[in-house]
């Protein structure tokens, strides 16, 4: 149990990975969280729960457990199977997030399949590129499926799986049919939109949001003659990222500005909020660079917060208003965040806090 609350303090527990534990910034977390009242427990998985004092607020990054134990590793099935215990044992317990809605993003063809559904996208130039997945290497069996849903080459091919390894990030870009031999299923192909070299990453916390520019692949067109080219987004995407595949070629015109439109981010918010409701996500948005049209390339649970102006302010702010709305007057006793009121609040009142004076410097928990 950390120091700096009182007695009387609710607690918040919390459980990451040692390697995302130790890119957080401890101190200032709990500075956030005893200025609004709330005791930080360092939750251990290996132990039982219950026995590591009263938890009001259960916050974890368990994507990449949650991922091996849908896969049948034992280990990860037992831990992740006496946390849905716990929580169902305590109901009271405000989640963040609920571990059935992180399952959701953990599998990139149910998730695009939600984009893609989206009735209300086409009318205002927003999509998900055309998808399709494939559970075998038979070439001809991939093409006549990739032909059906309508992809077109260059496709990107992403594991279908977008959590628990290393490999969930590694990513292809296929040019020509003789290529998808490189495709390992089960993995999903998506037809690739040129757009300059330039990603948007916009990152939610509640109903606040913060769109941060990235370096991305430059244009690429169908050709059969180009291999595949193999990429970690990691290498690629990165702020920092120096990549020759982020070059754009002298025919493309580098000139132009891809600004994204913020209507239609906050269109992809509600949507996002009220088809899947994360408090904690991410999403990449590339632009069209012939349409201007927005798409939407992935989804991320509990992203990075790097350069999310004062993180841990807003993300408090943001469990208040969970943990406050959760308590009802019946015995004083607080309930789980219904999905009616996670869909109304936060389909209302959208806060760019990009937008905000900085209130506190800019910090962020940086979990890639």
């Amino acid at each position: 149990m950390m120091n700096g609350a009182s007695s009387h303090s609710k607690s918040i527990g919390i459980w990451m990975s040692d390697k995302k534990s130790q890119k957080l910034n401890w101190k200032e977390l709990a500075r956030a969280c005893a200025s609004h009242g709330y005791n930080l427990i360092k939750l251990d998985l290996d132990r039982p729960l219950e026995e590591q004092g009263q938890i009001d607020i259960f916050l974890h990054k368990l994507t990449d457990i949650i991922a091996a134990a849908d896969q049948g590793d034992p280990k990860a099935s037992l831990i992740i199977s006496r946390v849905e215990q716990y929580l169902s044992n305590h109901p009271h317990i405000v989640v963040i997030d609920p571990l059935d809605k992180v399952r959701i993003l953990l599998n990139r063809y149910r998730y695009y399949s939600i984009l893609q559904d989206e009735p209300s996208f086409k009318k205002q130039g927003i999509f998900t590129p055309t998808f399709a997945e494939f559970t075998s290497t038979n070439i001809k069996e991939n093409m006549e499926i990739m032909q059906q849903r309508g992809v077109t080459f260059p496709v990107i091919c992403k594991p279908t799986i977008a959590h628990g390894s290393k490999s969930a990030h590694e990513m292809i870009v296929v040019f020509n049919e003789k290529g998808l031999g490189v495709c390992k299923p089960p993995c999903v192909v998506q037809s690739f939109v040129n757009h300059n070299a330039v990603l948007h990453k916009v990152f939610l916390v509640g109903n606040r949001y913060h769109i941060c520019e990235r370096p991305s692949l430059k244009n690429f067109y169908a050709s059969e003659d180009l291999a595949p080219i193999f990429y970690s987004t990691g290498e690629v995407c990165k702020a920092d990222s120096q990549s020759t595949l982020s070059i754009l070629d002298p025919h493309d015109k580098a000139d132009i500005r891809m600004t994204p439109n913020e209507d239609k981010i906050r269109s992809i918010i509600r949507v996002l909020r009220k088809e899947i409701g994360l408090l904690l996500a991410g999403f990449d948005v590339v632009i069209d660079n012939s349409s201007g049209n927005h798409a939407v390339i992935d989804i991320n649970v509990f992203p990075s917060y790097d350069n999310y102006p004062d993180f841990f302010e807003h993300f408090l702010d943001c469990i208040d208003e969970s943990a406050n709305r959760t308590c009802s007057e019946y015995n004083g006793e607080c309930n789980s965040l219904s999905d009616d009121y996670a869909a109304s609040h936060l389909l209302n009142g959208l806060m760019n806090v990009g937008l905000e004076p900085s209130r506190f410097g800019v910090t962020g928990m940086n979990l890639n």
